[in-house]
Protein backbone atom coordinates (compact mmCIF):
# COMPACT_ATOMS: atom_id res chain seq x y z
CA UNK A 1 0.00 0.00 0.00
CA UNK A 2 1.33 3.04 -0.75
CA UNK A 3 0.18 6.44 1.06
CA UNK A 4 1.03 9.68 -0.17
CA UNK A 5 0.79 12.62 2.59
CA UNK A 6 0.33 16.17 0.78
CA UNK A 7 0.58 19.30 2.55
CA UNK A 8 -0.75 22.75 1.47
CA UNK A 9 1.27 25.27 0.37
CA UNK A 10 0.29 27.74 3.68
CA UNK A 11 1.46 24.51 5.39
CA UNK A 12 5.53 24.50 3.67
CA UNK A 13 5.56 28.28 3.88
CA UNK A 14 5.22 27.70 7.76
CA UNK A 15 8.22 24.64 7.73
CA UNK A 16 10.06 27.19 6.10
CA UNK A 17 9.38 30.34 8.20
CA UNK A 18 9.85 27.83 11.37
CA UNK A 19 13.06 26.50 9.46
CA UNK A 20 14.50 30.05 9.02
CA UNK A 21 13.89 31.38 12.46
CA UNK A 22 14.93 28.72 14.03
CA UNK A 23 19.15 29.99 14.16
CA UNK A 24 18.32 33.39 14.27
CA UNK A 25 16.44 32.49 17.34
CA UNK A 26 19.42 30.38 18.75
CA UNK A 27 21.45 33.17 18.01
CA UNK A 28 19.64 35.62 20.30
CA UNK A 29 19.69 33.15 23.03
CA UNK A 30 23.13 32.60 22.81
CA UNK A 31 23.60 36.27 23.26
CA UNK A 32 22.09 36.61 26.24
CA UNK A 33 23.87 33.36 28.38
CA UNK A 34 25.99 34.74 30.93
CA UNK A 35 29.58 33.07 31.05
CA UNK A 36 30.98 32.14 33.83
CA UNK A 37 34.20 33.49 33.05
CA UNK A 38 32.65 36.48 32.67
CA UNK A 39 30.57 36.49 35.54
CA UNK A 40 33.62 35.54 37.68
CA UNK A 41 34.99 38.91 36.36
CA UNK A 42 32.48 40.66 37.30
CA UNK A 43 32.60 39.65 40.82
CA UNK A 44 36.05 39.52 41.39
CA UNK A 45 37.97 41.67 38.85
CA UNK A 46 39.88 41.71 35.65
CA UNK A 47 40.79 37.79 35.17
CA UNK A 48 44.65 39.08 35.01
CA UNK A 49 44.63 41.38 37.70
CA UNK A 50 47.12 41.47 41.08
CA UNK A 51 45.86 41.90 44.11
CA UNK A 52 48.48 43.74 45.90
CA UNK A 53 48.58 44.19 49.92
CA UNK A 54 48.81 48.32 51.49
CA UNK A 55 50.76 48.43 54.46
CA UNK A 56 47.83 48.10 57.33
CA UNK A 57 50.23 49.85 59.72
CA UNK A 58 51.21 53.02 58.17
CA UNK A 59 49.39 56.37 58.31
CA UNK A 60 48.61 58.85 55.73
CA UNK A 61 51.22 61.28 55.09
CA UNK A 62 50.70 64.38 57.14
CA UNK A 63 50.14 67.86 54.48
CA UNK A 64 53.45 69.59 54.49
CA UNK A 65 53.75 72.17 57.54
CA UNK A 66 51.10 70.50 59.57
CA UNK A 67 53.18 71.23 62.27
CA UNK A 68 53.12 75.33 61.43
CA UNK A 69 56.74 76.02 61.80
CA UNK A 70 57.09 76.99 58.08
CA UNK A 71 57.53 80.54 57.22
CA UNK A 72 58.13 82.93 54.27
CA UNK A 73 61.49 84.75 53.86
CA UNK A 74 62.25 86.92 51.02
CA UNK A 75 65.86 86.24 48.96
CA UNK A 76 66.44 88.21 46.24
CA UNK A 77 63.58 88.13 43.84
CA UNK A 78 62.23 84.97 45.08
CA UNK A 79 59.79 84.46 48.55
CA UNK A 80 60.92 80.78 49.83
CA UNK A 81 58.15 79.16 52.19
CA UNK A 82 59.70 76.74 54.78
CA UNK A 83 61.42 76.18 57.92
CA UNK A 84 64.56 78.06 58.23
CA UNK A 85 67.62 75.85 57.41
CA UNK A 86 65.98 73.74 55.34
CA UNK A 87 65.16 73.01 51.90
CA UNK A 88 61.71 75.00 50.94
CA UNK A 89 58.29 73.07 50.81
CA UNK A 90 56.96 76.21 48.32
CA UNK A 91 58.82 78.97 45.97
CA UNK A 92 57.30 81.80 44.43
CA UNK A 93 59.42 84.05 42.34
CA UNK A 94 59.25 86.75 39.21
CA UNK A 95 60.79 86.01 36.24
CA UNK A 96 60.16 88.16 33.39
CA UNK A 97 56.58 89.52 34.39
CA UNK A 98 55.51 85.89 34.93
CA UNK A 99 54.63 84.73 38.56
CA UNK A 100 56.70 81.14 38.62
CA UNK A 101 55.66 78.60 41.21
CA UNK A 102 57.44 75.84 42.36
CA UNK A 103 56.77 73.11 44.76
CA UNK A 104 60.01 71.05 45.38
CA UNK A 105 58.83 67.60 45.29
CA UNK A 106 59.98 64.71 43.06
CA UNK A 107 58.05 64.78 40.11
CA UNK A 108 58.58 62.07 37.11
CA UNK A 109 59.93 63.28 33.86
CA UNK A 110 57.68 64.21 31.24
CA UNK A 111 54.71 64.44 33.54
CA UNK A 112 52.35 67.61 34.13
CA UNK A 113 49.56 68.45 36.03
CA UNK A 114 47.31 70.81 37.99
CA UNK A 115 48.45 72.61 41.27
CA UNK A 116 45.33 73.03 42.55
CA UNK A 117 45.75 76.24 45.08
CA UNK A 118 42.55 77.06 47.64
CA UNK A 119 42.63 80.31 49.24
CA UNK A 120 39.62 82.01 51.22
CA UNK A 121 38.04 83.96 48.27
CA UNK A 122 39.29 81.78 44.88
CA UNK A 123 40.34 78.37 44.04
CA UNK A 124 42.53 78.55 41.13
CA UNK A 125 44.81 75.30 39.54
CA UNK A 126 48.14 76.28 37.87
CA UNK A 127 49.53 73.92 35.50
CA UNK A 128 52.97 72.20 36.19
CA UNK A 129 55.32 70.10 34.26
CA UNK A 130 58.44 68.09 35.83
CA UNK A 131 61.15 70.39 35.71
CA UNK A 132 65.14 70.13 36.50
CA UNK A 133 66.80 73.04 38.27
CA UNK A 134 70.04 74.24 36.96
CA UNK A 135 72.22 72.48 39.86
CA UNK A 136 69.43 70.39 41.63
CA UNK A 137 69.68 66.30 41.01
CA UNK A 138 65.91 64.84 39.83
CA UNK A 139 63.10 66.96 38.41
CA UNK A 140 60.49 69.09 40.50
CA UNK A 141 57.01 70.81 39.50
CA UNK A 142 56.96 74.19 38.28
CA UNK A 143 54.60 75.91 36.43
CA UNK A 144 53.69 79.78 35.61
CA UNK A 145 51.16 82.13 35.35
CA UNK A 146 51.21 86.06 33.75
CA UNK A 147 52.48 88.38 37.03
CA UNK A 148 49.62 90.80 36.47
CA UNK A 149 46.63 88.26 36.77
CA UNK A 150 44.42 88.92 39.14
CA UNK A 151 43.91 85.33 40.47
CA UNK A 152 47.82 85.61 41.75
CA UNK A 153 46.03 87.36 44.94
CA UNK A 154 45.31 83.88 46.15
CA UNK A 155 48.96 83.92 47.47
CA UNK A 156 48.16 86.96 49.74
CA UNK A 157 46.28 85.04 52.41
CA UNK A 158 46.55 81.59 53.60
CA UNK A 159 45.84 78.97 51.28
CA UNK A 160 46.16 75.07 50.55
CA UNK A 161 47.81 73.17 47.47
CA UNK A 162 47.29 69.69 46.54
CA UNK A 163 49.20 68.42 43.77
CA UNK A 164 48.88 65.00 42.36
CA UNK A 165 51.60 62.74 44.10
CA UNK A 166 52.84 65.60 46.69
CA UNK A 167 50.00 65.34 48.68
CA UNK A 168 48.40 68.73 50.63
CA UNK A 169 50.32 71.67 52.09
CA UNK A 170 49.17 74.08 53.95
CA UNK A 171 50.99 77.56 53.62
CA UNK A 172 50.45 80.76 55.41
CA UNK A 173 49.85 84.04 54.88
CA UNK A 174 53.79 86.26 54.68
CA UNK A 175 55.12 89.79 53.73
CA UNK A 176 57.66 88.14 50.92
CA UNK A 177 54.76 86.36 48.90
CA UNK A 178 52.73 89.26 48.86
CA UNK A 179 55.98 91.65 47.98
CA UNK A 180 56.84 89.02 45.18
CA UNK A 181 53.39 88.85 44.19
CA UNK A 182 53.39 92.73 44.13
CA UNK A 183 56.76 92.81 42.12
CA UNK A 184 55.56 90.84 39.78
CA UNK A 185 51.82 92.43 38.96
CA UNK A 186 54.04 95.60 38.07
CA UNK A 187 56.25 93.90 35.97
CA UNK A 188 53.39 92.09 34.23
CA UNK A 189 51.60 95.21 33.97
CA UNK A 190 54.82 97.44 32.47
CA UNK A 191 55.18 94.02 30.32
CA UNK A 192 51.29 94.68 28.80
CA UNK A 193 51.63 98.02 28.36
Amino acid sequence: MNFAVTTSMPSRRLAAALLLALPAALTLGACSRVVPAAKAQAEEGPLDARRLELPANEAPPAPANADGKASWSLEGNTARFGVAGTDPLLTLACANGQLVITRPIAAEVGASALFAIEGPRKIIRVPVDATALPGQRGYVWQGSLPGADKDNDVFDSPFTGTLPGGGLIKVTAGDAAREIVRRCHAQGAATKA
